[in-house]
């Protein structure tokens, strides 16, 4: 608790207390503050209060990662799963009865028994046994931890669950997304109008005023130049954005061919009898 109030001293404060107390503290506060009210049901067993003003998913992770490790007590109700995976134990020879007596398959090698198959040594909710306790001590493995769980968010009068924080901005806007959609088509198909379905409403309206256009000779200002691109495709073409040309690679120009040296004949030895010089 001590590191956990140092993790979060500059962004919040943590309270604990009687939870006694901290309702009837509520109650007497029920006229100044009703919101307050919607945090009784969530005031029982072993639980805190975490005030801040910063980012309630920042909180969240730094409260889950100050967990402690925790041994297998005897008695004690296993919040998760503990599995024995296959392997080498380090334990000596002569423990070989004891996992024998677990129902363990094992063999000796090089002085250290080894497990041959994982076993699930401890489901989850049951009574931890007293074999199970002295297995996972020889073995010193500390299967559980503990520390501060984020349950539920107080904020603006309204509580929720704590694990919509795990949720991104991305998420969240296309869940918006999402929700508007549906809600805008429920409005379209019973022509009751809501906000998400205004725009919807006022395009499907200027598309039949457009249809109307086409078949008659009535025109408005906002159909003028549709009206205009379907009598005469020329402007349409001209509308149209210009394609860019990709211009072809200049073909390499052919090689030249090397020039064939004629050789003289050997009776002029080089010269010839009718050179002018």
């Amino acid at each position: 608790m001590q590191k956990i109030k140092k993790a979060l001293i500059n962004t919040c404060v943590f309270v604990k207390g009687k939870n006694t107390l901290i309702r009837k503290m509520l109650k007497l506060k029920e006229k100044e503050h009703p919101e307050w009210l919607a945090i009784l049901p969530y005031i029982r067993w072993n639980i805190g209060l975490v005030f801040t003003k910063g980012d309630l998913s920042e909180v969240k992770r730094t409260l889950l990662e100050l967990r402690i490790s925790a041994p297998a007590k005897v008695g004690t109700v296993a919040p998760d799963d503990v599995w024995i995976r296959k392997g080498g134990t380090g334990l000596e020879p002569t423990k070989t009865a004891f996992l024998q007596a677990l129902n363990i398959a094992s063999k000796i090698n090089r002085g250290q028994i080894d497990i041959l198959q994982d076993v699930l040594l401890i489901k989850k909710g049951s009574k931890i046994g007293n074999s199970e306790s002295t297995l996972l001590t020889m073995l010193n493995k500390k299967p559980f931890s503990y520390g501060l769980a984020c349950d539920h968010v107080f904020e603006d009068g309204k509580v929720y669950s704590a694990k919509f924080l795990d949720m991104s901005t991305q998420t969240l806007m296309q869940k918006f997304a999402n929700t508007v959609s549906i809600v805008a088509s429920i409005s379209l198909c019973l022509g009751i109008p809501t906000v998400a379905a205004v725009p919807h409403a006022i395009l499907n309206s200027y598309k039949n005023l457009l249809a109307v256009v086409m078949e008659t000779h009535y025109l408005f200002e906002q159909a003028r130049e549709i009206k205009e691109m379907v009598d005469n495709p020329d402007l349409f073409v001209q509308a149209q954005p210009v394609q860019a040309k990709v211009e072809k690679a200049p073909e390499p120009e052919p090689e030249p061919e090397p020039e064939v040296v004629k050789e003289e004949s050997g009776d002029d030895m080089g010269f010839s009898f009718f050179d002018a010089d």
